[in-house]
């Protein structure tokens, strides 16, 4: 299968190129992917995605609300209530998003064996220092009497 891909230079790819970065989020494929399976309010999705700030959260909320991926609905009540819910075009992501988060749950195992896998090749092909007296002495690194530019010894 062929894809055909817009010229670099032209609108088209560059509004598709803007398009993707925000999908391409790793924020806002973890908040999609939670909204899929009905609303939620703000410290709940904090809660649940873990690791991300405050500020991050809202700042990914109020993108995905300005692209017309996700609602914002303000319940009259104190505390204040607000629920995010994704809207019909962001159903439309979800069902994309899902099966990426799916397919990463399945092989998170297998690609944190190959990370360590890797590391550990990577960290047998680096040259090990020096081993013997000199290697675990420090260099003099101060002038001064006794020092090595002193001249005295």
């Amino acid at each position: 299968m062929t894809v055909q891909l817009p010229d670099p230079n032209t609108q088209d790819c560059r509004a598709i190129s803007s398009i993707l970065a925000l999908v391409g989020d790793k924020w806002t494929v973890l908040i999609v992917v939670l909204l899929g399976d009905g609303p939620k309010r703000f410290n709940e999705i904090k809660r649940m995605v873990g690791g991300i700030s405050q500020r991050m959260l809202t700042f990914t909320l109020r993108g995905l609300e300005r692209d017309g991926l996700v609602t914002r609905t303000v319940y009259p009540t104190t505390p204040q209530r607000v629920d995010y819910e994704l809207t019909k075009l962001g159903s439309t992501l979800w069902k994309a998003v899902e099966p990426l988060g799916a397919w990463a749950k399945d092989h998170v195992v297998e690609i944190h064996i190959a990370r360590d896998r890797f590391d550990r090749k990577k960290a047998a092909a680096q040259p090990q220092p020096l081993a013997g007296p000199r290697a675990s002495r420090p260099a003099q690194i101060m002038s001064g009497p006794g020092g090595p530019r002193s001249g005295k010894t």
